[in-house]
This record gives C-alpha cells, sequence and structure tokens, in this order.
C-alpha cells in the first residue's frame, strides 16, 4: 500500500497497517526529509516520494516479507529495496530520535519508588552454516537470538536492550552486558535470573520447586504476586513482535538485527509518550 491510498485509512487501521501511529509517521518522514535537504545531489529523482519510502520500510518491518515481493509493490528491484530500508534505518538510527534511555539510566535510578522488570525473548533465526551448537537453543529447540529488555514497571518504557545466541543462558546474558543498577533499586525477573540476589540484594525472582516436593501456600501466594508485576514485560514483548523481522525466522544478517530492535524499541517508547 502506497500512501496516497493509506491517506484515506483511519487512525486505528493505518497503525494497524504500518504498526506505528501517523504522528510517529509523519516524524520519520521529517527526519529522512531534512537528511535529504543536508546532502543535495544532482541526478535522476528517486521512484518513491519519502513518504513512501518511509512506509515501504514500516511495511518490511511489519510484514517482513521478501525484498522481492515489497519489490512488486511498490515496482522497485530486490537490490533498490534492500538500499532503501538499509538507507532510512540508518538515518532514523543517526538521528537519535528513538533513542533507549540506555544502561546508565539503570545506575541513576536509585529511588525505592522505581522499579524494574527484567525478561528475555528469543527470536528464531535460519540454520547457520558456521557455529550451530552456539545459536541452538534448548527452551524453544530450534536456534534463536536472544533479546534482554529492561523495562520500567510503571510506565512499561524501555531502558535498554541486551542481545546474545540463543544457547547462552539468560542469567549469563545479563553478566555478559554489563548491567549495573542503583543500590535501592527494586528489580524483577523470571526463573532464569536465579541468583542475580548474589549480584543486587534488591532483585526478586519466583521460587522454584524443590525437586520431589511442592511449594508451601505462602510460596505460591509469593510467586502470583511477583507474576502479577513481572507480566508487564511480556505486553511489552508482544508490542515489539507485532513487528514480524523480530517474531517471524530472521532471514538477515545478525549484525544488523540489534540495530533494528533498538530502533525498533525506541520506536515503542515514542509511541508510549504520545
Amino acid at each position: 500500500m502506497k500512501i496516497e491510498k493509506a491517506k484515506h485509512l483511519t487512525a486505528r487501521k493505518f497503525k494497524r497497517m504500518a504498526g506505528v501511529s501517523r504522528q510517529t509517521f509523519e516524524l520519520m518522514v521529517d527526519l529522512v526529509k531534512a537528511d535529504a535537504q543536508k546532502k543535495k545531489k544532482s541526478g535522476r529523482r528517486p521512484k518513491l516520494i519519502i513518504e513512501d519510502q518511509v512506509l515501504m520500510v514500516l511495511q518490511y518491518w511489519r510484514e517482513y516479507r521478501t525484498y522481492y515481493h515489497i519489490g512488486l509493490d511498490f515496482g522497485l528491484s530486490e537490490s533498490a529495496v534492500c538500499r532503501l530500508v538499509f538507507k532510512i534505518e540508518n538515518i532514523l538510527i543517526k538521528s537519535r530520535k528513538f533513542r533507549l534511555p540506555g544502561k546508565k539510566e539503570l545506575w541513576k535510578m536509585s529511588s525505592q519508588e522505581d522499579l524494574v522488570v527484567m525478561d528475555v525473548t528469543e527470536s528464531p533465526i535460519e540454520k547457520p552454516q558456521k557455529g550451530q551448537k552456539r545459536y541452538f537453543s534448548g527452551k524453544q529447540g530450534e536456534h534463536t537470538l536472544k533479546t534482554q529488555v529492561v523495562i520500567r514497571q510503571k510506565s512499561s518504557q524501555i531502558i535498554c536492550l541486551g542481545h546474545g545466541q540463543g544457547r547462552i543462558h539468560d542469567f549469563k546474558l545479563f553478566k555478559s552486558s554489563g548491567i549495573k543498577f542503583g543500590e535501592l533499586l527494586k528489580v524483577i525477573a523470571d526463573k532464569g535470573y536465579q541468583g542475580i540476589a548474589k549480584i543486587h540484594q534488591l532483585s526478586e525472582t519466583p521460587i522454584k520447586k524443590p525437586k520431589g516436593k511442592r511449594l508451601t501456600k505462602e510460596q505460591k501466594k509469593y510467586n502470583r504476586e511477583l507474576n502479577r508485576l513481572r507480566i508487564v514485560v511480556e505486553h511489552v514483548n508482544r508490542r515489539l513482535k507485532i513487528f514480524k523481522i523480530l517474531s517471524d525466522r530472521y532471514r538477515n544478517r545478525h549484525r544488523r538485527f540489534g540495530l533494528r530492535s533498538n530502533l525498533i524499541a525506541g520506536i515503542y517508547n515514542h509511541e508510549l509518550a504520545l
């Protein structure tokens, strides 16, 4: 769908189609136009206007069809679609409008009123030609890339992301990410982070059932209360994965995955603030 048809969609249908609101779309268009004005070059006019270029990138993230099929809809070759997607992504990243607060924000957050929730989500990938064991996730039973999501519990704002290969354990991914919390900051995580209390005292994880035994009523109640607080991060993961580039089998180079997921997370934060 090109911008001329998209203009006639209601706000709800536009967001359903593109994954972002019209306000966010217009901001993205303005950023690309501002970049184009800085780099005025003589030559042929592009086949697509900037609005269509941005819409094409959003549809690529949202639907994650091949460059070939996207190109058929917009009248471009596969290579032209690939170049445009990379170009728009780089402009949006460099603009810093969709930048995440980052790990330093966690160190500044030292109030007892602040509450942070962590979780790890996985995105399937195609079977690698080399180093298959490093990417194989025993939990998912396939090759994956892991993304650690750290959010504010009250606002659902994403603070930072961490990335790793499918085989790495959630807790090991946390340690390798270099995250440090403020002394008074309370952290909630799932069972994959058992042992985090040794690193940060104000951390809580669900109580694991002892082998051959059962949890007491008090322990089950504690786990339920913790899960009520932790469920917010699952909702955030769902919101991110409406972009099928993060939920479907990832076909592109792995080094680009981190940039794209951070950019999409930044766009999610921007949408949250509207």
